[in-house]
């Protein structure tokens, strides 16, 4: 039998959980890394990668149904979801492949198995042991249903990724980023969407300007949203799923997508019963990402805050490095960056206006809107969207926010920005390249530093 002590043991195979076996085995650690399912967990393959590789067939949809207005003779004839399936699959079976043999390539052992904890630093997987001279917790999230079944026409992400029809109309409970993202696949596939969110506005996490934006973005597309209202009652029939609300509106649809977020992964794997505090199924840490037992690590979606992947990821490299005696930097909440991959996309990072406000006084911001109407780029795209930055009177910017095609990839600047606490005027004098998205951030800075350009101020 083979050695079954290790530096490291580690509990689920997720972006956190693979990041820590990298980092660790990188810093001469011996790592065995204890998975159930596959190896990258619910990101790579019922999560992050499929989604957006879904949104980028949607894109190329409304691309192909738009080709007149830039004179390209094309027709749009319909969605092969056969196709479409193929092409999502083989982006996840590339990485997937990638990372198998990435991991296989260190000293890591992988070990397939349902696996619980079973002392204070030991998991079990059948009837093999696995000590670990640390133990790092990764079983990263599941999907929330509020108490609804899932079964027939109500699904979750888990089962909207898997489907290969496009259904006529389609009903989404939530308008937090798993509901707008799905809303956004299927309007572009051709499907009638209708939204139910809870709260008084679509994404309602992130800066109401940019909930104000993307609630007109979908309107204009089509994409119907009720907000303010809360599910009562569900049910269905074989051609059919019923929504009523507590103000008694109904919605009827095809299909219907319960998209209220994802909750903690951590029951049921012996973690309290070895005396994991835990709260409401999370598990508690210091801000070392210890738990309450001494070499105990826990990371990712379990571990309150943000549930996102490169979270998830930073969290694992932290811990191995933190177990390495290198006294890493403190994983910053506020400093994570968070996109939303509907179309237009939505970037941000940092305090809200709201959160700054209560941090610093509201006399103590200021804030300011860059309509992506000014910028060129924008323009040739054909996006409507905004930059709404948030800064401290006579200090560093302390939030970004931003809504608009191809959004998200402009995050990295921003990140930077705010993590680093750049001044406005410290961001003014750098050269943006013309005509870019990207030019969209200068123009904004420009105007807060008090000197705007292409921007009324």
């Amino acid at each position: 039998m083979a050695d079954t002590t290790f530096d490291l043991v580690i509990l689920g195979s997720g972006s956190g959980g693979y990041a820590a076996a990298l980092r660790a085995s990188q810093l001469g650690m011996s790592v065995a890394l204890i998975e159930r399912d596959k190896l990258g967990g619910t990101c790579l393959h019922r999560g992050c990668i499929p989604t957006k590789a879904l949104l980028h067939s949607a894109e190329v949809a409304d691309t192909a149904k738009e080709a007149g207005n830039y004179g390209v003779q094309a027709t749009f004839q319909g969605i092969d979801m056969t196709q479409v399936n193929k092409y999502r699959d083989s982006i996840v079976d590339k990485l997937y492949k990638g990372l198998t043999g990435l991991v296989s390539s260190k000293n890591i052992t992988f070990v397939e198995g349902e696996g619980r904890m079973t002392g204070p630093k030991q998991v079990t997987v059948g009837t093999d042991v696995y000590e670990g001279k640390n133990l790092v917790l990764a079983t990263g999230s599941i999907s929330k249903t509020l108490g609804i079944e899932i079964t027939g026409r109500v699904i979750t992400s888990d089962q909207a990724l898997q489907m290969d029809w496009v259904p006529k109309k389609v009903a989404i409970l939530g308008g937090g980023v798993i509901g707008v993202e799905f809303a956004s696949v299927w309007r572009s596939f051709g499907s009638e969407v209708v939204i139910i969110e809870g709260l008084d506005r679509l994404v309602p996490n992130e800066e109401p300007a940019i909930s104000k934006a993307l609630d007109r973005a979908y309107r204009k597309r089509g994409i119907e949203s009720k907000l303010g209202n809360k599910f009562k009652a569900v049910t269905q029939t074989a051609d059919e799923v019923t929504i009523e609300l507590e103000n008694g509106d109904k919605v009827t649809a095809d299909i219907l997508l319960v998209a209220v977020g994802r909750g903690p992964n951590a029951t049921g794997f012996g973690y309290e019963e070895q005396g994991v505090h835990m709260e409401r199924g999370w598990v508690l840490t210091n801000d070392r990402l210890e738990t309450n037992l001494p070499g105990v690590y826990a990371v990712g979606d379990i571990v309150p805050g943000l549930q996102l992947a490169h979270r998830g990821f930073m969290h694992g490299i932290f811990v191995a490095e933190e177990i390495a005696g290198l006294g890493p930097m403190k994983v910053d909440e506020m400093g994570i960056p968070r996109v939303t991959y509907c179309e237009p996309e939505i970037a941000s990072v940092g305090l809200t206006e709201d959160q700054a406000k209560e941090k610093f006084g509201a006399e103590g911001i200021s804030t300011y809107e860059y309509n992506l109407a000014g910028n060129g780029k924008s323009n040739i795209l054909g996006t409507a969207g905004v930059i709404k930055l948030i800064r401290q009177i006579n200090g560093p910017v302390v939030g970004f926010h931003m809504i608009g095609s191809r959004a998200g990839e402009q995050i990295g600047e921003a990140q930077l920005i705010v993590n680093w606490e750049a001044y406005p005027e410290d961001v003014a004098p750098h050269i943006h390249a013309h005509p870019t998205m990207n030019e969209a951030i200068g123009e904004a800075h420009l105007a807060l530093a008090g000197k705007p350009l292409h921007a009324h101020a």
